[in-house]
């Protein structure tokens, strides 16, 4: 494989259709995230993707949107990205994150609504993750993780240090683990902005992950005691005062945590329990603490996974799921302890990073605004609003709408495994009657599922497709949106049952006429580069492989990332069993049994998946005779994320799959 894309058809391919969504230079938005809707009602800021040049990720600038007529003004100039913008109560300003001076490295700006000034504030000992306006609009909460912190797998999993130390250790001099003082960790500050000063509220011992304001005088929090990565996974709810920094216990949760929201008054703090992969892709169950007493309630919610929280009143809690192939929106009326429905979608689904996202609108309970997208229909700005649905702005362009429409069409498909468990999963295909050379893409997590979301956003699944190939996107046992029972079935047993959700789902497609048994290929990032190595050392059908962000050796995995407690949890296994699953479930020790050619891809910089796993099966894969080439991107983490290195992924897992597969076999 030639070392130099750049002039390949498929790179300037990956390229183009990469511009015609972002339309760089043009100062046109491409999509909207993170809404806030002003307190009247009337507008919502949100980050908007605008891409200055391919380079780097795609920035975010602040938008404001007129909800009436769907005008869009973009309200600040960057460089790099804008994000996280938070209405003040009275609805002048807009609080914002901005890594203008260092990228990744966010800091609170304020936003003067009526004038469309903004101006930096106080600096913090470190960067800012979230914030959140005190209910009188006096101070912000502002998450603040020091330099040196890691990120989650989602964001990257790398860390984000200052430039300006760099030159102060000098170059000889090593990096530090395992000394407490050396350690980064995450805290919260209030920003005053009367005095435009800081300081922090959190002491010292307590490591934050997310906290929010629990009425006037308090702060929510889930936290940890020690600051690394993997302590998250033991983290618990407490209540911290903010005058004098004490801490009390609320909540010690059997899982993991996520989505925290506390009631206006304090009373009541709302936040999702459930069985974890990653910190920030958290699907579960409700728990509702009483803070007086530390009573926990257990409502029900529409008997699906719980993505998102958000009080609407002290009595009435908005919150999302993801509910199998479905997602749907729903009010918990907390006396009552009864959830109503108020939207659901299919194929349609509202937009959000790792999971469905919606924001509150207006006064009634029930009126929220969101992004909503499905396979082949662009985003689309929508309000729903005493019941009734209404588009307020579309996005993407004509021309990238129409090339999408004449690529295929998606839908849900369903199975039944081995054992009797019906599995789904979301399959595209190109028009014709196949069957068809087919790609199957294997989510991350493993806790996590895959969803609709616009291939105009995306080249791969354009390329995949225009050429011929069927794309098949499995949600198997331990995926989200089935319930924590469904979740947990991955737990001890990765690489057991679940490789067969895969496998079945093959056979099912080949039964149906839609595969082409003869042409079958599998990739996947994270737990999908595990699954695609996986599935090679178990199965010989596969005529190609390409895992991206691999573990491949669960041992040397424990032993080298940041979150050694999953392997430990997800494995329910010892590191010191000889012949336990850290050993029979390593893809390493199966790679004499693998025929499929291997393109393994990963990123210097990852710290969940470490370079080195990707490394250790492609040379076990070359002592076994197999054809295998490495591809390790020096400035990416988990996953291949910026640009131009994406068009380079793209065009060498294009190429791949057109060598050993190829989509017109004459």
């Amino acid at each position: 494989m030639q070392t130099d894309f750049r002039r390949h058809p498929l790179f300037e391919k990956a390229e183009a259709l990469t511009r015609a969504w972002l339309r760089p230079g043009t100062g046109e938005v491409a999509a909207l995230g993170q809404l806030a809707a002003s307190p009247d009602g009337r507008r919502a800021a949100a980050a908007a993707q605008l891409c200055e040049a391919l380079e780097g990720a795609p920035s975010t600038r602040i938008a404001i949107v007129d909800l009436a007529s769907g005008d869009l003004d973009i309200v600040t100039d960057g460089p790099r990205s804008d994000s996280a913008p938070g209405w003040s109560p009275d609805g002048r300003s807009i609080a914002f994150l901005s890594d203008r001076e260092q990228a990744y490295a966010n800091r609170l700006r304020i936003l003067d609504v009526e004038t469309g000034a903004d101006r930096a504030t106080a600096a913090v000992n470190g960067f800012v993750e979230y914030l959140q306006w005190s209910a009188d609009g006096k101070a912000i909460l502002l998450g603040v993780a020091g330099y040196g912190s890691d990120l989650a797998g989602a964001q990257g999993a790398f860390s984000v240090s200052l430039e300006s130390e760099a030159g102060e250790q000098p170059a000889w001099a090593p990096t530090v683990e395992g000394a407490p003082e050396a350690a980064p960790w995450r805290s919260v500050w209030l920003y005053d902005l009367a005095s435009d000063t800081a300081r922090q509220i959190t002491p010292a011992g307590v490591n934050v992950w997310q906290a929010v304001w629990c009425g006037a005088d308090h702060i929510a929090a889930i936290c940890s005691d020690q600051p690394e990565e993997t302590w998250w996974y033991s983290a618990d709810v407490r209540l911290i005062e903010v005058a004098s920094g004490g801490v009390r216990t609320l909540f010690e949760p059997a899982d993991q945590l996520g989505s925290l929201a506390a009631a206006p008054a304090g009373a009541t703090v709302a936040v999702v329990e459930a069985v974890c992969s990653d910190r920030n892709i958290v699907a579960g169950d409700l728990r509702l603490i009483d803070v007086a007493s530390g009573e926990i309630a257990r409502p029900a919610t529409l008997d699906a996974d719980v993505v998102q929280l958000g009080w609407r009143s002290d009595d009435t809690l908005l919150f999302v799921v993801a509910d199998g192939p479905e997602t749907a929106v729903g009010l918990l009326d907390r006396p009552a302890a009864a959830s109503r429905e108020i939207w659901r979608g299919g194929e349609r689904t509202p937009s959000g990073m790792m999971f469905p996202e919606v924001a509150p609108l207006g006064s009634g309970a029930g009126d929220i605004l969101f992004m909503c997208e499905s396979f082949f229909e662009a985003p689309t700005l929508r309000a729903l609003e005493e019941g009734t649905e209404r588009e307020i702005r579309r996005f993407g362009t004509p021309e990238v709408d129409a090339a999408v429409a004449g690529l295929g069409s998606a839908r849900d498909f369903s199975w039944t495994a081995p054992d009797g468990l019906e599995v789904h999963g979301w399959l595209l295909t190109p028009p014709g009657p196949g069957p068809h050379p087919l790609i199957m893409q294997v989510h991350g997590g493993p806790v996590w599922y895959t969803r609709p979301i616009y291939i105009g956003r995306s080249a791969l699944p354009q390329m995949a497709l225009a050429a011929g190939y069927a794309l098949f996107q499995p949600n198997p046992r331990g995926s989200s949106g089935r319930g924590q029972a469904f979740a947990r079935q991955v737990f001890g047993d990765m690489g057991g049952a679940d490789t067969h959700d895969y496998l079945s789902g093959l056979d099912a497609l080949e039964k149906a006429g839609i595969v082409d048994p003869a042409r079958i290929g599998v990739t996947g990032g994270s737990y999908g580069g595990f699954m695609t190595s996986w599935l090679i050392t178990q199965d010989q059908r596969f005529a190609a492989a390409v895992p991206v962000a691999p573990v491949t050796n669960w041992v040397s995995e424990h032993l080298t990332c940041h979150v050694p407690t999953f392997c430990e949890i997800f494995l329910d296994d010892r590191l010191s069993n000889p012949t336990g699953k850290y050993f029979s479930r390593s893809p390493i020790h199966f790679a004499d049994r693998v025929k499929t050619p291997t393109l393994n891809i990963c990123g210097a910089l990852d710290k969940i998946t470490p370079a080195g796993q990707a490394l250790e099966f492609h040379h076990a894969l070359q002592i076994a005779g197999v054809e295998s080439v490495l591809l390790t991107y020096p400035q990416e983490g988990h996953g291949v994320r910026t640009m131009p290195a994406s068009f380079d992924y793209t065009a060498r897992l294009m190429s791949w799959f057109a060598r050993h597969m190829p989509a017109d076999p004459a």
